[in-house]
């Protein structure tokens, strides 16, 4: 095992009290997933993580992170007691920050934290030692967990910054003191917290506050609150680097979609770049060029970035595609399944239509004849007082006059239901639950069909009923 973390240098760090010579080779919250020779942080939440300290003792962790020493543990259990678990866990962050040698990027962004992070992670992971958060782990706990968690040796190191209020991002920020900071994008999500769309662009641009002297901003150019972050940064003396179409310094030119591949077309100076993504998305290509413009300002060769980047594939729920073997007996009697059930606002959706428009569903293998194009859509939560236009504009989309049949859950999404034109009409259902029930109902053999909602709308609960449909034969994704 690797050594992570010292008794004395996590004392040192949090100013914590502890006893004997462990050594931690990791750092977990979470009993269901910790490793032996892990450090169990005891943080607060729905549970007291300090219920789980002998659990955590008992599957090998070198020492647990606590307020006091719970009831039934042993009286010379390995513990680090500190006042506050969630502030020693920032302290130690902080701690593994300041002795890294790693160049840090710091993501945030109203769509495509996450994908863009993984992106990030695979092409530099070829370039050098790095470390990139788990999952969606871009909270008030994600973030210092993250930074605890990184090797003092790693040459890379991506944060991942989300927020759901105001004034989350700043501080985050500073604690992570990235070389590169990158905004995604700026939508309409989490409108509740902040009312207007303007306010989500200041908070995401409050990510320059922690960029470490000489820093540099990575930009969407191609959002309309462009220039709020163009304002912001030059209050902090920044001058940032945009991406998108148009006149930005990383250009993105033709993007074409395949049935499971993008091929996109850049611009950088004097450099022109052609590349592959092995799923379909726009959004995900206008990423992909600000990924190269990140790893470029990190120090990485942005010419590597652009031919390993096409191994990256999305994590599951957020455009994950599958193929579903629905008849054995019939050629071809597949349906394919594209799982984007973990999130959901206006541009998402619209992104996520578009790559469903672009699919080539099977003709001739069902009861029906023609393979159909299908949308099954849940809520789109926290918009605040447009949610109903929002929802209902959706019929407007674009990409829906290639779309065959959608069907809809939720409260929400019955006013896009009664929106669409009587042909593309599908059932709507009060929750995703019931919805789910009628699932096999929904589809046929030779059918694409897309599953997307906020998480809290449930819709998931479709993408398992479709799964038990059939059986996996094989697994690619868009």
């Amino acid at each position: 095992m690797s050594v992570l973390w010292t008794a004395a240098d996590a004392a040192a760090a949090t100013g914590g009290q502890t006893a004997g010579g462990w050594a931690a080779g990791g750092v977990s919250i979470d009993t269901r997933t910790i490793q032996p020779g892990d450090l169990f942080v005891a943080l607060k939440d729905v549970r007291d993580g300090h219920d789980f300290v002998a659990m955590a003792l008992d599957k090998g962790a070198a020492a647990a992170l606590v307020t006091h020493r719970p009831e039934g543990v042993a009286e010379d259990a390995p513990l680090l007691i500190v006042p506050d678990v969630l502030k020693a866990l920032e302290d130690m962050g902080r701690f593994a920050r300041d002795r890294t040698r790693a160049r840090v990027a710091a993501i945030t962004g109203s769509v495509g934290k996450t994908s863009t992070k993984d992106m990030l992670r695979i092409v530099l992971e070829k370039q050098g030692k790095t470390h990139a958060a788990e999952a969606s782990y871009n909270n008030h706990w994600g973030v210092p967990l993250t930074l605890a968690r990184m090797p003092a040796d790693a040459d890379f190191a991506i944060i991942e910054i989300g927020m759901s209020n105001p004034g989350e991002i700043a501080p985050l920020s500073v604690m992570a003191r990235p070389h590169v900071a990158m905004i995604t994008t700026v939508a309409a999500a989490h409108l509740e917290a902040f009312g207007r769309i303007e306010g989500i662009a200041s908070e995401k641009a409050a990510i320059m506050d922690g960029l470490e002297t000489g820093g540099a901003a990575i930009l969407n150019g191609d959002i309309p609150t462009a220039p709020i972050l163009a304002d912001y940064a030059a209050e902090k003396t920044i001058a940032p680097t945009w991406f998108g179409h148009g006149d930005c310094d990383w250009q993105v030119g033709d993007v074409r979609l395949a049935h499971d591949a993008t091929v996109i077309a850049a611009r950088h100076g004097d450099d022109d770049y052609l590349f592959k993504l092995s799923v379909a998305g726009r959004h995900f290509a206008m990423n992909a060029v600000g990924v190269l413009a990140v790893a470029d300002a990190l120090g990485a060769d942005p010419v590597a970035a652009s031919l390993d980047i096409a191994g990256w594939v999305p994590p599951a729920g957020r455009g994950t595609r599958e193929t579903l073997v629905l008849d054995e007996g019939i050629e071809d009697g597949t349906i394919d399944l594209i799982d984007d059930a973990f999130n959901a606002n206006p541009t998402s959706m619209t992104a996520a239509l578009e790559v469903l428009a672009a699919t080539k569903p099977k003709d001739g293998v069902g009861r029906i004849s023609k393979g159909r194009r299908i949308a099954i859509l849940g809520d789109m939560l926290e918009l605040g007082d447009t949610e109903m236009a929002d929802h209902a504009g959706l019929a407007d989309d674009v990409s829906m006059a290639a779309l065959d049949v959608i069907h809809c859950a939720g409260p929400r999404m019955h006013h896009l239901w009664s929106a669409l034109p009587d042909e593309k009409r599908g059932q709507w259902a009060e929750t995703a639950a019931e919805l789910a029930e009628k699932a096999g109902h929904l589809l046929d053999a030779g059918d694409v069909v897309l599953v997307k909602g906020s998480k809290g709308s449930k819709v998931s609960l479709v993408v398992d009923a479709i799964r038990k449909l059939g059986h996996r034969r094989a697994q690619h994704h868009a």
